[in-house]
Protein backbone atom coordinates (compact mmCIF):
# COMPACT_ATOMS: atom_id res chain seq x y z
CA UNK A 1 0.00 0.00 0.00
CA UNK A 2 2.52 2.60 1.16
CA UNK A 3 4.68 1.68 -2.15
CA UNK A 4 1.83 2.41 -4.16
CA UNK A 5 0.91 5.63 -2.60
CA UNK A 6 4.52 6.14 -2.96
CA UNK A 7 4.47 5.99 -7.05
CA UNK A 8 1.50 7.70 -7.52
CA UNK A 9 3.69 10.91 -5.73
CA UNK A 10 6.78 10.39 -7.83
CA UNK A 11 4.16 10.01 -10.90
CA UNK A 12 3.27 13.20 -10.32
CA UNK A 13 6.43 15.36 -10.02
CA UNK A 14 7.13 17.31 -13.10
CA UNK A 15 10.83 18.16 -13.89
CA UNK A 16 11.70 21.01 -15.81
CA UNK A 17 15.15 21.50 -17.67
CA UNK A 18 17.04 24.78 -17.62
CA UNK A 19 14.60 26.30 -14.63
CA UNK A 20 15.24 28.97 -13.46
CA UNK A 21 18.60 28.67 -15.19
CA UNK A 22 20.21 26.76 -18.06
CA UNK A 23 21.30 23.43 -16.47
CA UNK A 24 19.40 23.21 -13.79
CA UNK A 25 16.65 20.59 -13.30
CA UNK A 26 13.85 21.69 -11.66
CA UNK A 27 11.35 19.39 -9.98
CA UNK A 28 7.82 20.89 -9.10
CA UNK A 29 5.82 19.49 -6.45
CA UNK A 30 2.95 21.26 -7.24
CA UNK A 31 1.01 18.95 -9.85
CA UNK A 32 0.41 16.96 -6.51
CA UNK A 33 -1.70 19.40 -5.50
CA UNK A 34 -3.75 19.44 -8.11
CA UNK A 35 -5.03 15.49 -7.36
CA UNK A 36 -6.06 15.14 -4.22
CA UNK A 37 -6.01 11.68 -3.57
CA UNK A 38 -2.09 12.17 -4.73
CA UNK A 39 -1.69 14.91 -1.76
CA UNK A 40 -3.90 12.39 0.21
CA UNK A 41 -0.98 9.75 -0.50
CA UNK A 42 1.64 12.25 0.47
CA UNK A 43 0.46 13.39 3.38
CA UNK A 44 -0.24 9.86 4.56
CA UNK A 45 3.50 9.22 3.54
CA UNK A 46 4.64 12.11 6.02
CA UNK A 47 2.17 10.84 8.71
CA UNK A 48 3.37 7.35 8.70
CA UNK A 49 7.33 8.51 8.13
CA UNK A 50 6.82 10.52 11.39
CA UNK A 51 4.77 8.31 13.64
CA UNK A 52 7.87 5.33 12.83
CA UNK A 53 10.58 7.42 12.97
CA UNK A 54 9.81 10.32 15.75
CA UNK A 55 7.13 8.97 18.27
CA UNK A 56 6.29 11.09 20.47
CA UNK A 57 6.88 14.21 18.67
CA UNK A 58 5.52 17.44 20.51
CA UNK A 59 6.18 20.30 17.12
CA UNK A 60 6.08 20.25 13.22
CA UNK A 61 8.36 22.57 12.23
CA UNK A 62 8.14 23.79 8.62
CA UNK A 63 10.55 25.95 6.29
CA UNK A 64 9.52 28.72 4.15
CA UNK A 65 7.81 28.16 2.17
CA UNK A 66 6.87 24.61 0.92
CA UNK A 67 7.19 23.32 4.73
CA UNK A 68 3.95 25.59 5.28
CA UNK A 69 2.30 23.32 2.44
CA UNK A 70 2.77 20.05 4.85
CA UNK A 71 3.70 21.29 8.62
CA UNK A 72 0.42 22.70 9.28
CA UNK A 73 -1.83 19.08 7.66
CA UNK A 74 1.16 17.34 9.56
CA UNK A 75 1.02 18.96 12.88
CA UNK A 76 -3.10 18.90 13.15
CA UNK A 77 -3.15 15.45 12.22
CA UNK A 78 -0.42 14.50 14.99
CA UNK A 79 -2.52 16.94 17.68
CA UNK A 80 0.84 18.88 18.12
CA UNK A 81 1.51 22.63 17.22
CA UNK A 82 3.06 24.29 14.22
CA UNK A 83 6.05 26.55 13.99
CA UNK A 84 6.90 28.30 10.68
CA UNK A 85 10.81 29.28 10.08
CA UNK A 86 10.93 32.41 7.75
CA UNK A 87 13.26 34.33 6.30
CA UNK A 88 14.46 37.73 7.98
CA UNK A 89 12.01 40.26 8.31
CA UNK A 90 8.74 38.44 7.62
CA UNK A 91 7.94 37.46 11.54
CA UNK A 92 7.20 40.16 14.33
CA UNK A 93 7.84 40.23 17.80
CA UNK A 94 10.95 38.94 19.73
CA UNK A 95 13.12 36.33 17.31
CA UNK A 96 15.84 33.92 17.33
CA UNK A 97 18.03 34.08 14.26
CA UNK A 98 20.43 32.04 11.95
CA UNK A 99 22.67 33.12 9.00
CA UNK A 100 23.50 30.56 6.56
CA UNK A 101 25.78 30.57 3.36
CA UNK A 102 24.20 29.92 0.43
CA UNK A 103 26.29 29.51 -3.24
CA UNK A 104 26.53 33.07 -3.27
CA UNK A 105 26.09 34.99 -0.23
CA UNK A 106 24.03 34.41 2.73
CA UNK A 107 20.30 34.83 4.03
CA UNK A 108 18.71 34.54 7.48
CA UNK A 109 16.27 32.12 9.15
CA UNK A 110 14.25 33.59 12.35
CA UNK A 111 11.79 31.81 14.02
CA UNK A 112 9.20 34.05 17.12
CA UNK A 113 10.97 33.45 21.26
CA UNK A 114 8.41 31.27 22.70
CA UNK A 115 7.19 29.44 19.48
CA UNK A 116 9.23 26.30 19.82
CA UNK A 117 9.45 25.49 23.99
CA UNK A 118 12.59 24.39 25.67
CA UNK A 119 12.91 20.58 25.54
CA UNK A 120 10.57 19.93 22.36
CA UNK A 121 10.80 17.19 20.22
CA UNK A 122 10.31 18.65 16.83
CA UNK A 123 10.48 17.39 13.43
CA UNK A 124 11.65 19.63 10.60
CA UNK A 125 9.63 19.91 7.44
CA UNK A 126 10.46 20.84 3.74
CA UNK A 127 9.80 20.32 0.23
CA UNK A 128 13.52 19.43 -1.40
CA UNK A 129 16.72 19.31 0.05
CA UNK A 130 19.70 20.00 -2.00
CA UNK A 131 22.62 21.27 -0.61
CA UNK A 132 21.69 21.24 2.72
CA UNK A 133 22.33 24.38 3.78
CA UNK A 134 18.92 25.44 4.95
CA UNK A 135 18.21 22.50 6.24
CA UNK A 136 21.16 22.67 9.02
CA UNK A 137 20.26 26.52 9.47
CA UNK A 138 16.83 25.32 10.87
CA UNK A 139 18.20 22.34 13.19
CA UNK A 140 20.49 25.32 14.52
CA UNK A 141 17.95 27.58 15.29
CA UNK A 142 15.65 24.75 16.77
CA UNK A 143 18.29 23.88 18.76
CA UNK A 144 18.99 27.49 19.75
CA UNK A 145 15.47 27.80 20.63
CA UNK A 146 16.44 24.92 23.52
CA UNK A 147 14.45 22.03 21.67
CA UNK A 148 15.22 18.41 20.23
CA UNK A 149 15.73 18.26 16.52
CA UNK A 150 14.00 14.47 16.48
CA UNK A 151 14.10 14.09 12.63
CA UNK A 152 14.65 15.99 9.26
CA UNK A 153 11.73 15.04 6.90
CA UNK A 154 11.91 16.22 2.94
CA UNK A 155 9.68 14.64 0.36
CA UNK A 156 12.92 15.12 -2.56
CA UNK A 157 16.26 14.73 -1.74
CA UNK A 158 18.85 15.48 -4.74
CA UNK A 159 21.40 12.86 -3.53
CA UNK A 160 24.26 14.34 -6.20
CA UNK A 161 24.53 17.33 -4.23
CA UNK A 162 25.09 15.91 -1.25
CA UNK A 163 23.05 18.02 1.21
CA UNK A 164 22.88 14.75 3.82
CA UNK A 165 26.65 15.40 4.57
CA UNK A 166 25.30 18.77 6.11
CA UNK A 167 22.81 17.52 8.40
CA UNK A 168 23.01 16.50 11.92
CA UNK A 169 20.16 14.69 12.79
CA UNK A 170 18.48 11.95 11.56
CA UNK A 171 16.74 12.81 7.81
CA UNK A 172 14.25 10.47 6.44
CA UNK A 173 13.88 11.57 2.22
CA UNK A 174 10.43 10.11 0.67
CA UNK A 175 11.95 10.41 -3.01
CA UNK A 176 15.56 10.00 -3.85
CA UNK A 177 16.69 11.98 -7.16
Amino acid sequence: MAADKLARVKDALKSFPDFPKPGILFRDIFPLFRDPSVFNDLIDLLYDTIKESSPGVQCIVGLESRGFLFGPLLAQKLGVPFVPIRKKGKLPGDLVSVTYDLEYGSDTFEAQKGSILSGQKVVIIDDLLATGGTMKAACDLVEQLGAKVDLCLVVIELADLEGRKKIPKPLKTLITF
